[in-house]
């Protein structure tokens, strides 16, 4: 099925209405129809209502349950996994505001216990400096002071006890210069010290590996729990919340972890580098 990202919120309009078109069919009540899934009335009422986007496990438990076979239950299951995706474009968040994104990600920040990060392009806000985080904001226009202070604030979240973070960073990442050699060496540091946080492992994955490796570093994502997962493009990111997408990514990262080196190890490759960009400096 072809991703139109102008689509997907039609598609759970669609999915709604064919899982009630499809209960109808079936002569099921949606009190029937729940305690064949063991779900609940409510459950199903929010589903038909669109008040709630069933998962893929959900809609497969409908469609058992309704005994639905054939091509109609094929497309349901394709307008199921386009209903678990959301597309949000980077025009529509500066237009918004790009501070009530950095309220948005704090939210989930706030729920997430398990975090996973690959990151191949550059550092993300959590690991970042005042001036890199900056940097990173300085093709927007307008004054961008309050997205900023905000994505500082979220870098509390590093310290709560209850959560557990895993950054694995591509050696390219960490030394992208987008700063000054001095600053660089700077938000080298800055990684180095967030390494010694209890509850944070930062991995990288040098540049002088030696093949096949067996995947390729295609994309930025992150994932939160098992609920949802982020995959950044250029121009906006993929919400996706389909537990297969989720699953897939989480091994994509456990690959990726298996090539990245922790702990001493990474903080003395990160101070090489820091020193690199100081010398430059000089």
């Amino acid at each position: 099925m072809r991703l139109e990202p102008e689509r997907l919120g039609q598609s759970r309009s669609d999915l709604a209405e064919a899982l009630r078109a499809e209960r109808r069919r079936a002569g099921l009540s949606q009190t029937a129809l729940a305690r064949r899934c063991n779900m609940s009335q409510t459950k199903i009422s929010n589903i038909e209502s669109r008040k709630l986007t069933p998962t893929i496990i959900d809609v497969e438990l409908i469609l058992e349950a309704l005994a639905s076979d054939g091509g109609l239950a094929q497309e349901i299951m394709a307008l199921a996994r386009s209903a678990n995706i959301e597309w949000q474009d980077d025009w529509s968040s500066r237009k918004r505001g790009l501070d009530k994104k950095q309220n948005e990600l704090a939210r989930l920040e706030t729920v997430t216990t398990e975090f996973r990060f690959f990151l191949p392009t550059m550092i993300t806000g959590l690991l970042a400096t005042p001036e890199y985080v900056r940097a990173s904001l300085s093709r927007n226009a307008g004054d961008m002071s309050k997205t900023v202070s905000k994505k500082l604030e979220r870098q509390r979240v590093l310290l709560e006890p209850s959560k557990r973070f895993t950054f694995i960073l591509t050696e390219q990442a960490l030394k992208w210069p987008i700063l000054s050699p001095v600053e660089m060496a700077m938000q080298l540091d800055r990684v180095a010290s967030v390494s010694r946080i209890p509850t944070v492992r930062i991995g990288i994955i040098p540049s002088g590996l030696t093949g096949p490796v067996g995947v390729n570093p295609l994309s930025v994502f992150t994932v939160y729990d098992r609920r949802l997962a982020t995959v950044e493009t250029p121009t906006g990111a993929l919400m996706l919340r389909d537990n297969r997408d989720i699953s897939e990514l989480r091994e994509h990262f456990d690959r990726y972890e298996e090539l990245a080196v922790f702990g001493d190890t990474c903080r003395e490759l990160l101070g090489e580098w820091a020193m690199i960009f100081t010398r430059r400096h000089q």
